[in-house]
C-alpha cells in the first residue's frame, strides 16, 4: 500500500497544493475540511490525475466531538498515517489589542491552536505505536516575530512554534520526525479572510512584490519528507525575496 498523507485544512491554498503534492509523490491522501464541495471536488481531481486513493473528511478542526469521530472511525489500514500535516488556521482581523473583536480572537485561538491540538492527539499515538512518522506544523513569520495589529495571531502562532518544539522532544523516542514550517507571506485566501472578504486591503497585502504561492510552501514540505530517515528539518522560515520580515518588504 501507499504511505497516507492526512493534510487539514484541504480546500485551499497551502492545504490543497500539499494534497496535490503527496498524491504527485503516490501518497494516498486523507483530505480534511470545512467545505464540502471543495472537499469533493478535490478528491475527483486528485484521483483522476494521480492514481491514489484519496478520502475525503468534512469536519471543522475547532471541534473536537467531530475531529474524534471522523479519525477515529477511519478503517484501520487509513489509520497508519505516515505524514501529518497540520495546516487548518487563519488570521482573523488586524486591528489593535485595545479594538479587537473577542470573536476574532476566538477564532484564531480554537482554529490554529486548540484545532491542532485536538488532530495531533488523535493521529499521533498511531505514528508512535508504529515508530514513524512525520508532523509538519504550520506556523508563520508570526511565531517568530510580532507586529502591529497582529499580537493575537502572532500569540497564536508562537504557541504553534512551541507545542512543534514540544511534540519533538516528546515523540523523540518513538522515531517521530516533527517540523515547524513558517511562511512569510503567501498569496491564498489568507489575507481575504484576515480581511473579511475586503479585496482593496487583500490587494495592497500583496502590492507591489512577488509572494509565496501555497505550491511553494508545499514543494519545501515536500522536501523535508523526502530526506533520509535520520535527517530531520526542524524549524524552516521561508520568505518571498522580497521579504526581510514579518514588516519589512521591497515594494516596487
Amino acid at each position: 500500500m501507499n504511505k497516507i498523507a492526512l493534510i487539514t485544512g484541504a480546500t485551499s491554498g497551502i492545504g490543497k497544493a500539499c494534497a496535490e503534492k503527496f498524491a504527485e509523490k503516490h501518497y494516498n491522501v486523507i483530505i480534511t475540511g470545512r467545505r464540502k464541495e471543495r472537499l469533493d471536488e478535490l478528491q475527483k481531481n486528485l484521483t483522476s490525475k494521480y492514481g491514489v486513493e484519496v478520502l475525503a473528511l468534512n469536519f471543522d478542526v475547532r471541534d473536537n466531538a467531530q475531529v474524534e469521530q471522523n479519525l477515529n472511525s477511519l478503517p484501520t489500514e487509513w489509520k497508519n498515517i505516515d505524514v501529518l500535516v497540520n495546516n487548518a488556521g487563519l488570521a482573523a482581523g488586524k486591528d489593535p489589542i485595545q479594538g479587537a473583536l473577542l470573536s476574532d480572537w476566538e477564532q484564531m485561538i480554537d482554529t490554529d491552536v486548540k484545532g491542532l491540538l485536538y488532530v495531533s492527539r488523535i493521529v499521533l499515538p498511531w505514528m508512535c505505536s508504529r515508530n514513524t512518522g512525520h508532523v509538519f506544523n504550520l506556523c508563520s513569520i508570526a511565531g517568530k516575530e510580532v507586529y502591529a495589529g497582529g499580537s493575537v495571531y502572532c500569540a497564536v502562532k508562537h504557541a504553534v512554534d512551541a507545542i512543534s518544539k514540544g511534540m519533538r522532544i516528546d515523540c523523540l523516542q518513538h522515531n517521530i520526525k516533527v517540523t515547524n514550517i513558517c511562511p512569510g507571506a503567501v498569496e491564498t485566501e489568507f489575507s481575504m479572510v484576515r480581511f473579511k472578504g475586503d479585496k482593496e486591503k487583500n490587494d495592497a497585502t500583496y502590492k507591489g512584490f512577488k509572494p509565496l504561492t501555497g505550491e511553494d510552501v508545499a514543494d519545501s514540505i515536500i522536501y523535508c519528507a523526502m530526506l533520509p530517515e535520520h535527517v530531520n528539518i526542524n524549524d524552516l522560515v521561508i520568505m518571498p525575496t522580497a521579504q526581510a520580515n514579518s514588516g519589512l518588504f521591497f515594494r516596487q
